[in-house]
């Protein structure tokens, strides 16, 4: 039988792409550089060069690999391939907006859930999501606290152990994410309710 929403505890969330629209803000930043050089771009070209670059055996942590990331992508996008561009592109995770609905709803929800957060993000770009979100988090996980990214179940196994600290298990957590790939194909095999 289902569990009833109400009875789970926590609430885990993926947040670049669940929470927080980071295709917009790379796609408005790329945009602005091709502004500046004069030359128009597509968004949906730039965010599909964005993920075949983002996901090179080479990658580095987000948002910091947005640099290496620019420099694979402009030429191909006609722009200038100059370094303060891509530190220009990885800076913007900084200002990057939550959806429209995200700081209401996790509002709403951190009154009935303890709402963790799970991120590919480095520490440094959660911190500033938080401010856009209302900083409603019970507690927060990044890859720099986990030493691993999403999809990898270790990452997930980090706050099954937070939650075991505090005496519940990962049967208490219902996981929220957008990504198949990185959140709900991994959560579904670690059983996780989704």
């Amino acid at each position: 039988m289902a569990k009833a929403f109400s009875e789970f505890k926590y609430m885990t969330f993926d947040v670049v792409g669940t929470l927080i629209d980071f295709e917009v803000g790379i796609t408005a930043c790329l945009a602005a550089i091709a502004a500046e050089a004069g030359v128009a771009i597509d968004g949906e070209e730039a965010l599909s060069l964005y993920r075949q670059a983002r996901y090179m055996p080479d990658a580095g942590l987000f948002p910091d690999d947005l640099v290496r990331v620019y420099m694979v992508i402009a030429a191909r996008l006609g722009l200038p391939a100059e370094e303060k561009h891509g530190v220009r592109l990885r800076d913007s995770a900084s200002v990057w907006k939550g959806f429209p609905d995200s700081a209401a709803a996790l509002g709403d929800l951190a009154k009935s859930h303890k709402l963790i957060a799970m991120t590919n993000a480095r520490r440094w770009a959660l911190d500033h999501f938080e401010k856009q979100l209302g900083s409603r988090f019970f507690a927060t996980f990044t890859a720099d606290d986990t030493g691993t990214e999403k999809p990898d179940p270790a990452f997930f196994q980090k706050v099954f152990d937070f939650v075991a600290s505090r005496g519940d298990s990962k049967d208490d957590i219902l996981h929220v994410a957008q990504s198949q790939y990185h959140d709900i194909g991994v959560s579904r095999t670690l059983d996780m309710t989704n």
